[in-house]
Order: C-alpha cells, then structure tokens, then sequence
C-alpha cells in the first residue's frame, strides 16, 4: 500500500491542481462577455463553415463542461452554458471542440491513433486494477497470478499510451482555436488572453491523466518484480 501511495500522490495532487484550476479561469472567463456577442454554438458552426466542414453538427448534450466532439457521429457537442452562451469561455471552450472537428477533416494522425484505442483503454481502465491484483492475490498459483499480473500490466500500458496520444490531440485543438479565433477576428488579443488560460488549465488534466495512468504502470511493474524476488 506504501508504494502504491508513494506512486500515486504526486499525480492524485497534480490532478486537483488541474480542477481547481479549471474550474478558476472557466468561471472568470464565463463572467466576460465578447464585443461580438456570438454564442458557443454560434462561433463554431461558423469555424466549420469557413473551413467548409459541412458534415459535422453542432448539438447540444447535457453535464456541466460535458463539450466533446464525437468523430463516429460527426457532431460537435457542446454542454447548455456553452451553446447558449456569449461568455469568453464558451467561445473558447467551442473553438476547441472546432479544432477536434477540424482534426478529423484533415485526417490528424493522433487523432486516428487515439480512436483506435478507445475500445482497449475503456476496458483496460475498467478492469486493469482489478486483473492486477487478483493476480497479486492469486500469486500461490504462480502461472495464474503470474499471468493475471501481466495483462493487468500490458492493459496499465495501453491506457497510459491513449493518454500521451491524447496530448497532441488535445493541445493542437487548442492550437487551432486560439488561431482561428484571432484569424477570423472572432475575439481581439485582449480577449483572447482568458481564452488562453482556460485553455491551458484544461489542457493540464490531460497532462494529469497521463501522470496518473503512468504512476499506475510504475507502480503494478514494481509489484511484479517484488513478486520475483
């Protein structure tokens, strides 16, 4: 339990400060309106539209910051205080999801990767933890514990691996927003620079999630070689 601890902390810590960071300049960023006056919605049907992505929709899902772009069904689905709203975190948060639909148009490599894995890492996160230490549990049959701990392991690695994908992903949307946005003139420099902010306190529980799938993989890999000697 020592080591698990001593593994997990630092990325459990760095993960709060991601929160609460986001949470921080989203609703600062909310309370500031844009001279233009566009919705969420708006900016991005308009992104698309100058990028002449015709097939993508932009639809409203319920949760709070629940945004996402979802590349099977071609939509851009943006939570109620981000469609409806006219706040520089909603433009910003919109943009965003923009830059995701724009990735999939343009055929980024990351993107497709990151696609590919989400079928593996949904079970592996599910289940990893779990294999693993009933393989730790089960370790008097060697063969079997043995066993159990290494797929507990390879699935630790392919969830660690979807989250470093997802950085590049993530990180060049947010690129891509950031200059469409003053490219198109949707926001002036000034009110980009809380745009910025929540897009980089967002952009930080991606690095937070990889810290955390990495400390996973750290921690099982030690078990198993304890269990060796």
């Amino acid at each position: 339990m020592f080591i698990y601890i001593l593994f997990s902390l630092p990325a459990l810590l760095l993960a709060i400060i991601a929160q609460i960071w986001v949470k921080s300049t989203y609703t600062k960023a909310s309370n500031i309106g844009s001279y233009l006056g566009l919705t969420g919605a708006e900016v991005a049907k308009a992104i698309l539209n100058q990028n002449a992505v015709r097939d993508v929709k932009v639809e409203i899902t319920e949760g709070w910051l629940s945004d996402h772009y979802h590349p099977l069904e071609k939509a851009l689905k943006l939570s109620p205080e981000n469609y409806h709203g006219k706040s520089l975190a909603a433009i910003g948060v919109a943009a965003h999801e923009a830059g995701h639909a724009l990735q999939h148009n343009k055929n980024y490599l990351p993107m497709y990767l990151r696609s590919a894995l989400v079928p593996v890492t949904s079970f592996g996160s599910n289940f990893a933890y779990v294999i693993f230490i009933l393989g730790l549990l089960l370790m008097k049959f060697v063969f079997i514990g043995k066993f159990l701990m290494i797929a507990g392991i390879v699935l630790f690695t392919l969830t660690f691996l979807f989250t470093l994908i997802t950085l590049p992903v993530e990180f060049d949307a947010s690129n891509r927003a950031i200059s469409i946005l003053r490219e198109g003139r949707f926001l002036s420099e000034q009110e980009l620079v809380p745009v910025k902010k929540v897009l980089t306190a967002a952009a930080l529980t991606y690095v937070a999630a990889a810290a955390q799938a990495l400390s996973l993989l750290l921690w099982a890999v030690t078990e198993y070689k304890r269990s060796d000697d």
